[in-house]
Formats: C-alpha cells, sequence, structure tokens
C-alpha cells in the first residue's frame, strides 16, 4: 500500500528529487547546485532549484534575481516561483529580512521545507534540485523522510581532511535509503587566468577514497577559476558567463552523469513508496 505522506508532499509533476549537500559549510556547495541546475536546463530539461539552505539562502543572488523580490501568491495560497536561466527557484531569502538571522528549530524549519514542496507552483519538471545546508540536520532530516529522492549528490574538496565529512554524510544518507548517485570534487585545482592551465594546490587522493572506501562514483573535478566568484557574485553561472571555460565544460559534464545516475536508478529501483523512509 503507498504510503500517502507521498502523494500529500512530493510536488505534483515533479519527477525527481536532487539533493546537492555537504559534509560542511564552504565547499561550494551552493555554487554546484546553481550550476548544476542552469546545466540541466541548457540541456533541453525541466528543472526547478529549492533553496533549502535556510540558514543562508545564497541562491537568489547566485541566480540574478534582484534583492527585493517578492513572489506572487494566487487565490489558492499558491506561491510562484521566479525564473533565470530556465530554472524555476524558490528559496526564503525571498521570504525574509536578509539582516536578520533564522534562528529556528526544528518543527519550524520542517514547516518551511514543507510549505516549499507543497505550496510553490513547480508545474512540470524533470529535475528539482535541492540546495541543502551543510552538515546532517532537521532540514535533511525533514526532506528525506516526507518525500522520496531520486539520489543525493556530494559535494567535497580534494583535502583528505574533507573525508572525515564526507564520511557523515555518506552515512546519513544511507541510513535514511537516499540514493548516493555520486561526489563533485570542487576546487580541484586553480585555473590561470592567464593561460587558462590548471595547477593542483591541493593534496590529492580524497577523490579516489570516495570511490575505493565509500562507493561513492566521482562524477567531476571544478577547478578554481575567477569567472566562478564573479559569477556567483553577479548572478551568472558560469555555464552561462563563460560557456568555454574548463569549469563550466566540468559543471555540465557533470550535470550529464548525474543526469544519466538517475535515469539508471529509476530504471533499476525499487517503488517509490518503499524509498520513504517512516518517522
Amino acid at each position: 500500500r503507498k504510503d500517502p505522506r507521498i502523494e500529500s508532499a512530493m510536488p505534483p509533476g515533479v519527477k525527481n528529487l536532487i539533493a546537492v549537500a555537504a559534509g560542511k559549510g564552504g565547499v561550494g556547495k551552493s555554487t554546484v547546485a546553481a550550476n548544476l541546475a542552469v546545466a540541466l536546463a541548457m540541456d533541453g530539461a525541466k528543472v526547478g532549484l529549492m533553496d533549502a539552505d535556510i540558514y543562508g539562502p545564497n541562491q537568489p543572488q547566485m541566480m540574478g534575481v534582484g534583492a527585493g523580490y517578492q513572489p506572487e501568491v494566487d487565490k489558492d495560497n499558491k506561491i510562484a516561483p521566479a525564473e533565470a536561466y530556465g530554472v524555476k527557484l524558490m528559496s526564503m531569502g525571498f521570504l525574509m529580512d536578509p539582516d536578520k538571522p533564522v534562528i529556528w528549530r526544528g518543527p519550524m524549519l520542517h514547516g518551511a521545507i514543507t510549505q516549499f514542496l507543497k505550496d510553490v507552483k513547480w508545474g512540470e519538471l524533470d529535475y528539482l534540485v535541492l540546495d541543502l545546508p551543510p552538515g546532517t540536520g532537521d532540514v535533511q532530516l525533514t526532506l528525506c523522510q516526507t518525500v522520496p529522492m531520486a539520489g543525493a549528490v556530494i559535494v567535497t574538496t580534494p583535502q583528505s581532511i574533507a573525508l572525515s565529512d564526507v564520511r557523515k554524510a555518506v552515512a546519513m544518507f544511507k541510513k535514511l535509503n537516499v540514493p548516493i548517485l555520486g561526489a563533485i570534487e570542487n576546487m580541484s585545482g586553480f585555473v590561470c587566468a592567464h593561460c587558462s592551465k590548471e595547477t593542483k594546490i591541493f593534496a590529492e587522493g580524497s577523490a579516489k577514497a570516495l570511490e575505493t572506501k565509500f562507493g561513492v562514483p566521482l562524477m567531476g573535478t571544478i577547478p578554481l577559476d575567477p569567472k566562478i566568484c564573479d559569477g556567483s557574485d553577479t548572478g551568472k553561472p558560469i555555464v552561462v558567463s563563460a560557456p568555454d571555460s574548463i569549469p563550466a565544460k566540468a559543471f555540465r559534464d557533470a550535470a550529464r552523469k548525474v543526469a544519466a545516475a538517475v535515469s539508471v536508478r529509476n530504471a533499476s529501483s525499487v517503488p517509490l513508496e518503499t524509498k520513504l523512509v517512516k518517522a
């Protein structure tokens, strides 16, 4: 028998929910989520981006949706998402004072996440990318216990010490029965602005360890490039602002691997109702 929470919480018309997560902050998770979403849309998919990072909602700036944007609410109290670069976007940043901190406990977080899933008019989407907060907290638990995930993408950095944080994120998703599609290694090296060559600046080996120790396939390595920072600051993801750059090509390749992994999972997975973790 199908769990009634699936039909009530799963956004109607959304085929696949993809979580983008990180064991800790500062690894470029939101940048990866934005570029993956736009890259999927550039390949012809219908894509939404839900900024579930309640404490640090950066997607409005990264996606170029101006400060002060107010989403419209229709007579049925349904919220119309913003749209940028072919991606539908909803963020807590649209609903709160940017100068005030979010000091919320579990029930309030649960309510906000549930509202974003149920009350936003996402429409027909191939993928809804979820930019999760860093770590393993209430938001992740709420989402994984409320809706069936197509899978999670873990964002990490090259240093071997990053594995200690990734290990916790991987363990959390496995415990919650969320498939791990793969990992993306951000800041894999530095791209010279003059010669466009990449130089490794961190110790290597963590990406390989992810595959050997945890069975998490590597879906891409994204080098450091000033264009990525510029794009995030100005609201133009690098896959749009510099599509021929090394990082942009890496993001697009990673997005295709993510889409392929979702297709494989869907073709071989058990029914959705068995994926939902019981509270």
